[in-house]
């Protein structure tokens, strides 16, 4: 029988309040590194866009070795979680302040917050590659694991609200700081939030006490030394399997199209929806997270009565079509004087992210299985390293078009130095307003058709996971078994 879960609902929920450690530096970072790059240190939004892309690039090496590391018999994954915490706390505020600013060099800028950055996503992997992974360790149940990142998921709605909110208090936080040091408020905000992360990194790492074991070597067994070529050709064999591609393309578009609109945020709301920030940001952060926070128990309860696979094309497409809509409406769209495209566009964004996160490392988690039914071992961080090493190519992809398309449609904040007046100045030029308008509707909702494609192309559901872990029982056991019924995904 599959291995079932062995969390108490306090040690689940102590696993669950994990996700903070990891999303809220994703939040922060992807909603507003590329807007303080642009603004506080003056670095032109196309070189914004590429430090943000080269940065997590670099994870096309960490990613796979920490992955391959962390499958090795006789690594504790809690342990490399807990040796991540305070490093990236530490890099992660470091990051945000202004010590480059003052660099009269766009090259000394870039280079600067391009190492900077990569050493975020160094600690950043090293801490979320085994958090997600031990999961599929601790059951092997096709809800339960549903179950488990549903509730994570529900925690994350919290984390993209203080990921996002937090931030949004910059222009009242550098005005307590004064004109002296103002450019640092997103510094302070940083360190509020590390803090957090590291209290709550510590408490899920205790959490997995006397639930989790790490696996140790079987009788006979080769343990092989992690080096490159034993790092790649791991991921080779994942590669392999037949969903996995459909897999990998689905997490890299729908990560490309969030990414994009997430970065944009910032010019959306003073921009194209035309409201003040303060007023502006607070709408949009409260539509996003209680959008998630009702649509997450929804696709649970869909996923668990038909499949995770049906669920996430379903709530993908109602997100293609609100995208649509919103675009032939426009983002400047009121109701009597209302603007009310500050609650129905992140809520359209809301649906998307909530049904995304509650349901992709559980897809994920079923490649396990497979591929110890192909080649006899089990590689949970190998398989939970590469989509998200994906995913972040695909965030990153987003990002850098966000930069890319901001400057092609004319817009450029080189000139504006931190410690003006003002963080943030409103935008007069149509065309540049239009440009940003499509950052936030048409152009994602073209990407998002796209992984809504590549998921109806994915071939794993309920029926043949159940058939595949009925046979793969039967080979562990050393009794006859056949691939009847999950034939499609070999």
């Amino acid at each position: 029988m599959p291995k079932t879960q062995t969390l108490t609902k306090r040690k689940k929920f102590g696993y669950a309040l994990g996700i903070f450690t990891e999303s809220l530096y994703y939040n922060m970072f992807y909603t507003y590194y590329l807007t303080f790059l642009n603004e506080i240190v003056g670095i032109q939004p196309r070189w914004s866009a590429v430090i943000i892309f080269i940065s997590i690039a670099w994870d096309a090496v960490t990613d796979p070795l920490i992955g391959n590391y962390t499958d090795k018999p006789g690594v504790d994954k809690r342990k490399v979680m807990r040796v991540s915490i305070l490093p990236l706390a530490l890099i992660f505020t470091v990051a945000w302040t202004s010590i480059g600013a003052g660099f009269g060099s766009q090259t000394l800028k870039v280079l600067l917050y391009t190492v900077i950055s990569m050493g975020i996503w160094v600690f950043y992997t090293t801490y979320s590659i085994p958090y997600y992974a031990v999961v599929a360790e601790l059951t092997e149940d096709y809800d339960e694991r549903t179950s488990i990142r549903s509730l994570s998921s529900l925690l994350n709605a919290v984390c993209v609200g203080l990921g996002n909110i937090l931030p949004a208090l910059v222009p009242t936080v550098a005005v307590l700081l004064g004109k002296k040091h103002e450019s640092n408020a997103y510094a302070v905000i940083a360190a509020l939030i590390s803090i957090l992360a590291i209290v709550l990194g510590f408490v899920c790492c205790k959490s997995l006490e006397g639930v989790y074991t790490p696996r140790k070597a079987k009788e006979g067994e080769v343990v092989q030394k992690v080096t490159i070529k034993s790092t790649f050709s791991a991921f080779g064999d994942i590669l392999k399997l037949k969903p996995t591609k459909w897999f990998l393309l689905f997490v890299f578009f729908f990560l490309a199209m969030s990414s994009m609109i997430q970065s944009n945020l910032t010019y959306m709301v003073i921009d194209c929806i035309g409201m003040e920030y303060d007023t502006g940001i607070v709408f949009v952060i409260l539509s996003l997270v209680v959008s998630m926070g009702i649509t997450v128990p929804i696709v649970e309860k869909v996923a668990q009565k038909k499949d995770r696979r049906f669920a996430t094309i379903l709530f993908l497409s109602i997100v293609f079509v609100l995208e649509i809509l919103i675009k032939i409406l426009g983002l400047d769209f009121t109701v009597g004087s209302f603007k009310i495209m500050c609650v129905i566009s992140p809520a359209t964004l809301g649906i998307g992210t909530g049904t995304f996160w509650t349901l992709f490392y559980s897809m994920g988690y079923d490649l396990v299985e497979l591929n110890e039914f192909k080649t006899g071992q089990r590689k949970e961080s190998t398989i939970t390293a590469l989509p998200q090493l994906v995913q972040k190519f695909g965030s990153a992809f987003g990002i850098l078009m966000a930069g890319m398309l901001l400057s092609a449609y004319g817009y450029d904040s080189s000139g504006d130095v931190a410690g003006k007046e003002s963080l943030f100045t409103k935008v007069t030029d149509i065309k540049i307003i239009h440009g940003m308008e499509n950052i936030s509707t048409i152009i994602p909702a073209v990407i998002l058709g796209i992984s809504i494609l590549c998921l109806i192309l994915y071939p794993m559901t309920r029926k043949r996971y159940n058939a595949l872990i009925t046979q793969l029982e039967k080979k562990r056991k050393g009794e006859p078994y056949t691939t009847e019924g999950f034939e499609k995904l070999l």
